[in-house]
């Protein structure tokens, strides 16, 4: 309990000072008090009786008080704080992910989309107070969900992406305008796109560029991700009679210069991920160059603890003159 006591006058504990002087002068006083008779033998003056060598309580129950009266001068008082935050400017975030066929491929482990889901998840969860969307795409795009703060929903349908969803193929553009039109009716101060894929643009129905225009209009800004390694990687080329997929290497193929142009058009910034690491790094710098600010208000409240000391040193005093009075009358 002591641990969370703090004074508000400390200095009047240098008043603590004066009980050593007090104790000396008591002891000189005491010596100079006390007379003196020498004689040849005291066995006729013995006296039994206790309450004279009981005597200096009187002068401890008189230090004990000074001693409370000093702590409550110093004003020990417990601080209760609360804290109470707001935020300033909130960001909306749509992450608009590639769930084509070539996601599958293993030079992440244990595959891209997997590798994906992990980090993303990461991501959503050190953004506590922002709104987050998703959309998927692959030969067309769709809403897995529209901004929301509800961070339990976003993340329950991150983990229900899967490939098959939608028609194969690559359409950038239209995973981008899905995106912007999730945010363009947003009032948030900040408005972001992550946009991820690990392939080319094959879908001329919506024109990427079109789209970054738009979101340059509506002050909305791309982070591009291409994800893949450099070289050849274990993807999916055909189907088995089972109708499951048959690996093997293949070119990775990323539109690098479509995907920087969206990021520079739109104020953002082109990464490239070409293994699990560097992926969670991006996601990492991301969510350092978006912060969301945040104001922490603290409420104090003090309470005083100096009135017990008071009541005890004025219950000493009594105490003291009550003795004083009665038992010790005649030796006084």
């Amino acid at each position: 309990m002591l641990e969370n006591i703090e004074f508000a006058n400390p200095q009047f504990f240098w008043l603590l000072l004066l009980l050593p002087v007090a104790v000396v002068w008591y002891l000189l006083k005491l010596k100079h008090e006390s007379a003196s008779l020498k004689i040849s033998s005291i066995q006729g003056f013995t006296t039994k009786s206790w309450l004279s060598k009981l005597r200096p309580v009187l002068f401890v129950l008189r230090l004990l008080a000074l001693t409370a009266i000093i702590t409550a001068l110093a004003r020990p008082q417990t601080e209760d704080i609360s804290t109470r935050t707001k935020t300033t400017k909130g960001i909306d975030i749509v992450m608009a992910i590639d769930v084509s066929s070539s996601m599958l491929a293993r030079d992440l482990k244990p595959n891209r989309l997997a590798a994906l889901k992990k980090v993303a998840a990461e991501f959503i969860k050190k953004r506590p107070n922002d709104r987050i969307g998703l959309v998927g795409y692959a030969g067309e795009s769709y809403t897995k969900t529209p901004i929301t703060s509800d961070k339990g929903i976003v993340l329950s349908a991150l983990r229900d992406i899967t490939y098959g969803e939608l028609e194969d193929g690559t359409a950038i553009g239209m995973g981008l305008a899905t995106a912007v039109n999730r945010l363009k009716e947003s009032k948030a101060i900040s408005k972001i796109i992550i946009l991820l894929t690990d392939g080319v643009n094959n879908s001329v129905f919506i024109e990427p560029n079109t789209e970054s225009d738009l979101a340059f209009e509506f002050c909305i800004k791309s982070y591009s991700i291409g994800l893949g390694t450099n070289g050849n990687a274990l993807s999916p080329i055909a189907y088995n009679r089972d109708g499951s997929f048959r690996y093997g290497m293949r070119q990775v193929e990323i539109d690098e210069a479509l995907l920087k142009e969206i990021a520079k058009d739109t104020g953002g910034k082109y990464f490239r991920a070409t293994d699990n690491e560097k992926l969670e790094e991006i996601y990492d710098e991301i969510n350092k160059l978006e912060k969301t600010e945040i104001e922490e208000f603290k409420y104090y409240k003090y309470e005083e603890k100096f009135r017990s000391l008071i009541f005890l040193a004025g219950l000493l005093l009594l105490l003291e003159w009550g003795l004083r009075s009665s038992l010790f009358k005649s030796f006084i």
